[in-house]
């Protein structure tokens, strides 16, 4: 399909530490659909919830597709389509352990259909972001050298 699309969630990656990711579907409605090929997608602040022995996406918008008839909340939960023992197991982990589920990323598999990379992650405390910090400009330090002193 050479209309891919990928949406990621950046922040997430700043804020949190990614213990487990996984892929999962995502239930959409047809506008919805539409609206995500355009790009009109956010998944900041998005989290994920289990209600019911179900896991539902909150906070994710999705704009509304221009000349859609239909009136859908923006904000809606959308339910993650995984299979019950993966619920079960991040559902265990989530409670024993106080970790989060977090959206990573969205996009649309070889066959054009939308997925959704969701993670199992814990807050960073506010010096693990400073040395994550550090740590970057370092490398963008030693790259930058490697770079410029090999073209003399």
């Amino acid at each position: 399909m050479k209309n891919q699309i990928k949406i990621e969630n950046r922040k997430a990656f700043h804020d949190y530490s990614v213990i487990e990711t996984i892929q999962a579907g995502i239930e959409l409605l047809g506008s919805e659909v539409k609206s995500i090929r355009n790009g009109n997608v956010s998944l900041r602040d998005s989290y994920g919830r289990f209600e019911n022995n179900q896991l539902y996406l909150n906070g994710m918008h999705i704009a509304k597709y221009p000349g859609s008839f239909e009136s859908i909340n923006p904000l809606r939960k959308r339910r993650l389509l995984l299979h019950r023992s993966q619920i079960q197991r991040w559902r265990r982990r989530v409670e024993e352990k106080g970790l989060t589920i977090v959206p990573l990323s969205l996009y649309t598999n070889e066959k054009g259909i939308i997925k959704l990379d969701i993670a199992l992650v814990r807050g960073k405390k506010f010096f693990d972001k400073r040395r994550d910090i550090k740590e970057k400009e370092v490398k963008r330090h030693i790259e930058r050298h490697k770079r410029y002193s090999g073209a003399k």
